[in-house]
This record gives structure tokens, C-alpha cells and sequence, in this order.
């Protein structure tokens, strides 16, 4: 059985939807960040690094969002998670790096400033840097959103629910965009996704509110 270790609303979001939209069978463990269910003993002996997501296959464990979003699209074909053509998958790829290196990384100047120095009194300052950040990398990604459909154009694929992920922490309280007037583009893309039963299991299994 394959199970996967996740947070609400946390980046574990996206490996969450690529799971669901395979239609296999799969069991979900849920952690309380806010609780330090991710520095408990017990998830510290399946992830030493303490964060989500955590894939478990018979004893196999993968973590990273990239890697499993990957690994669960190559591992059932049958639902053309991943596309077939070099190119395209080097697209794909593109996009991974781009969100994960760029979106990942701006955002946690928001919410863990304490990551990036020492002094307390240099927090709100951080945070506001990588709030503007995160404005201009979204500028970037509703630009490249433009021709509407999917991230790939015309086919689905595991870095839509990547796109989601980020576009669901831009409207969340520490960001606090107003997506559909700044990142209109994006933010069709966000409202076709919540129209696909797997988001929409998803969504309703982890608590969040769809796209509207």
C-alpha cells in the first residue's frame, strides 16, 4: 500500500492531487504542523528532515514534491501525468524547477524568516522582501499562463496541481493577493482545476476551499 504524509493547505498539496488524480488505491497519514506532529518521533523515523510530503511504498520512502510528483506520474501511465515527448517533458521539468526553486523559496522568506537570520528584529523585513518577491515571480507565472490551459498547453499534467499549490498560499493569509484581479491568467487556471473531481476530493478531504 502506498501512503502518503501530509499537512492541510501545506506543499504537500500538489503530491496529494497527483495521487488522487491516478485513481489508485492509496492511504493518506494527516499531520498537525502547527501541533509539531512533523518533529514527532514517530514521523522523524520515516522523514529525518521533519517536513511533508513523506511517500511510502512497502517500506521505500520518497520525499520532495518534485521527486514524488515524478515518480507517481512515471509509476501509473495510465493516467498521462507525464508527457511522452522530450521536449515536453523537458517543459515540464522547466516548470518544476521554476515553482520549486523560485515560489518555494520566496515564500518561506514570508512564513519562516527565522530560517534566514538570527535576529528577530530583521523578521518583518524579510518577510515583507519576500512578499514582493513572491508578487514578481506571480507576475512572471500569470504571463506564462497567457494562452490559456493547461501549464503544458493542451495536455494535464503533474505540474498543474503544482501551480495550484502556490496559487492556493497567494489568496492565503500571508501573502494575501487578490488573485483574480492581479494574476488573472492563473487564476482560470485555479478555477479549471477545482472543476476536476480529484481536486475537488482533495480539497474536501484536506479542508480547504476550491478555487471560485
Amino acid at each position: 500500500m502506498t501512503t502518503l504524509y501530509y499537512a492541510p493547505g501545506a506543499c504537500s498539496l500538489a503530491s496529494h492531487i497527483a495521487l488522487e488524480e491516478t485513481g489508485a488505491a492509496f492511504e493518506t497519514v494527516r499531520l498537525d504542523l502547527a501541533k509539531g506532529d512533523q518533529r514527532a518521533a514517530e514521523y522523524l523515523a520515516v522523514n529525518e528532515r521533519g517536513r511533508v510530503p513523506a511517500l511510502v511504498e512497502e517500506g521505500w520512502v520518497l520525499t520532495e514534491n518534485t521527486a514524488i510528483l515524478r515518480h507517481v506520474a512515471r509509476t501509473h501511465p495510465d493516467a498521462s501525468l507525464w508527457p511522452e515527448d522530450a521536449r515536453t517533458q523537458a517543459r515540464a521539468d522547466e516548470w518544476l524547477a521554476w515553482l520549486s526553486t523560485n515560489h518555494h523559496i520566496a515564500y518561506a522568506h514570508v512564513r519562516r524568516p527565522e530560517r534566514y537570520t538570527t535576529d528577530e528584529d530583521a523578521y518583518p523585513a524579510i518577510g515583507a522582501k519576500g512578499a514582493d518577491t513572491c508578487g514578481d515571480l506571480f507576475t512572471m507565472t500569470d504571463v506564462k499562463l497567457a494562452g490559456g490551459g493547461w501549464a503544458l498547453g493542451d495536455r494535464y499534467s503533474v505540474v498543474d496541481p503544482y501551480l495550484l499549490l502556490f496559487w492556493t498560499w497567494g489568496r492565503g493569509p500571508a501573502l494575501g493577493f487578490d488573485m483574480a484581479e492581479r494574476f488573472p491568467h492563473w487564476t482560470a487556471h485555479a478555477r479549471a482545476m477545482a472543476a476536476r473531481p480529484a481536486v475537488q476530493a482533495v480539497f474536501a478531504r484536506e479542508g480547504l476551499r476550491l478555487p471560485a
